[in-house]
């Protein structure tokens, strides 16, 4: 059995102004530092033998915040970057619309098939996540991995993880630094928790 942990990096400014990211190196903002801290907190009492990062800086600082408190290897890898959208990176979905309505449209119809100009499908993306899965579950039996990526990344690896298409990844909502844990077992996934963030909320003061 592998135990994995999955969480999402700290927010940035490209998350506040809802541009689409993909694999542009958008660093964390001053609130996604404080999330990976509250992270990192929260990981401190959990057991974690092993951490993997997208090597791109906003997951590769909030796995860094998390292994100052959890002194376990860290490797990156650029197979957890988040889904390549090509020329509508930095671009807001108003933008996209404006600019490319037809590829807008048959991205919506086919994602799996289709991309932005320049960017990879929804097929390329979920090989390239399954073939991390694979080698992780071969790697690390009986072991706890903790996986630091993008939204996309976490959503994929959800479905794949339990048998879904990976079109049916938009279903997840995954929040900054939330986390979610799956047991792997040889005849499939049980889910511990999704997307949860306590870890954030006990962040915040108390009201009065």
């Amino acid at each position: 059995m592998l135990r994995l942990l999955l969480t999402r990096h700290g927010l940035t400014e490209w998350n506040v102004e809802q541009r689409h990211q993909g694999d542009t190196d958008v660093p964390l903002n001053d609130t996604g530092r404080n999330q990976a801290k509250a992270l990192a907190r929260r990981l401190a009492q959990e057991k974690v033998d092993i951490i993997y990062t997208s090597d791109l800086s906003r997951a590769r600082e909030t796995a860094q915040e998390v292994a100052r408190l959890k002194p376990v290897p860290l490797y990156a890898d650029k197979r957890l970057r988040e889904l390549a959208f090509g020329e509508w990176q930095g671009l807001t979905h108003d933008q996209i619309v404006q600019r490319d309505p037809e590829l807008w449209q048959a991205w919506l119809n086919d994602r799996m098939n289709n991309c932005a100009p320049g960017g990879e499908t929804l097929a390329e993306f979920a090989e390239r996540t399954r073939s991390l899965l694979t080698e992780l579950i071969a790697k690390h039996q009986d072991q706890t991995a903790l996986l630091v990526a993008h939204g996309g990344n976490v959503s994929v690896m959800l479905c794949l993880l339990l048998n879904l298409s990976p079109q049916s990844y938009w279903q997840f909502r995954v929040r900054n630094t939330s986390l979610s844990e799956l047991l792997l077992y040889d005849k499939g996934a049980i889910i511990q928790y999704l997307n949860d963030t306590h870890h954030l909320r006990l962040e915040q003061p108390a009201c009065h």
